[in-house]
């Protein structure tokens, strides 16, 4: 039997209010008014990986350290990796260059301030990442990033850039090291396999065999993601969301926690860092 395949487990540490899905229902200017529920959510969080001895990365947005500098300190003393999710989620193909290039800077020194180490990943608000926006990934390189975690090969109404390759690349050949959102090839279609909405909506057994299948048929790790929020089914709810929004949002948020569970003890975890940047040489 050959060795067991260490996967990537992060974490996308926004509040339930800051989605891209809610922009049309929560203004920005409102974040600091409305009812926070990130400390106790990261704090569920924290404990359930602490039960697994798990160690995962936490892309964090600059506007969340900021604010909770104490509990994005923890994360970083307690073993996890902390990384970039931009400043205040804002996805790429709503920002010019400029913008980008002072939004990744910015998000990355306060995170650096607050944790006292580097961060080396980011990932794009919403996975915003895609052909039209693949000018970042060198403002990404240019801004100190060693990786970016921003494309998911998939379809999908609000992002996705399914020709781009399924695993870990570097773009442009020599770019910064792109760590694509895990999904399976069947039948000429990429089924997203990574987390998010997609894990909570598929029987658990179903996703358990597509995380194995990409283990033990393609021998590659895969890459997972959730948010704090999704642990919470006690969460405020804005008005006037559309029924879309709502299923995606809301679906199965009860369940959440116990599905981490199974999948923390059914496989290999570790932070994204250490999964695909050990023994690479600093660029």
């Amino acid at each position: 039997m050959g060795e067991v395949l260490v996967n990537a487990m992060s974490c996308d540490v926004e509040d339930y209010f800051q989605v891209s899905a809610f922009e049309g229902s929560v203004a920005r200017g409102d974040w600091d008014r409305l009812p926070g529920r990130l400390e106790r959510n990261m704090e569920r969080v924290l404990a359930l990986l602490d039960r697994h001895a798990v160690k995962s990365t936490f892309f964090t947005l600059g506007w969340v350290a900021e604010r909770f500098p104490r509990l994005v300190r923890k994360v970083a003393d307690s073993g996890h990796e902390v990384a970039s999710h931009g400043y205040a989620h804002t996805r790429v193909h709503h920002q010019s260059p400029a913008e980008f290039r002072e939004d990744v800077t910015r998000a990355k020194k306060i995170l650096e301030d607050v944790t006292g180490k580097p961060v080396l990943g980011y990932r794009a608000p919403s996975y915003s990442i895609g052909m039209d926006t693949l000018w970042a990934t060198e403002e990404l390189e240019g801004a100190g990033y060693r990786y970016s975690s921003s494309i998911y090969p998939i379809h999908h109404d609000l992002y996705g850039m399914p020709e781009a390759p399924r695993f870990a690349f570097r773009h442009g050949g020599d770019g910064i090291l792109e760590i694509p959102i895990s999904t399976t090839r069947i039948l000429r279609v990429n089924l997203p396999s990574g987390g998010g909405g997609y894990f909570r909506l598929i029987p658990y057994q179903l996703f358990q065999r597509l995380v194995r299948r990409i283990n033990e048929r393609e021998s590659k790790p895969c890459v997972f993601y959730f948010h704090p929020w999704e642990l919470d089914p006690e969460q405020p709810r804005p008005r006037n969301l559309g029924f879309k929004t709502r299923f995606r949002h809301y679906l199965n948020l009860g369940r959440m926690e116990g599905r981490l569970e199974r999948l923390l003890g059914d496989f290999r975890w570790d932070r994204v860092d250490r999964v695909f940047l050990n023994g690479e040489a600093p660029r």
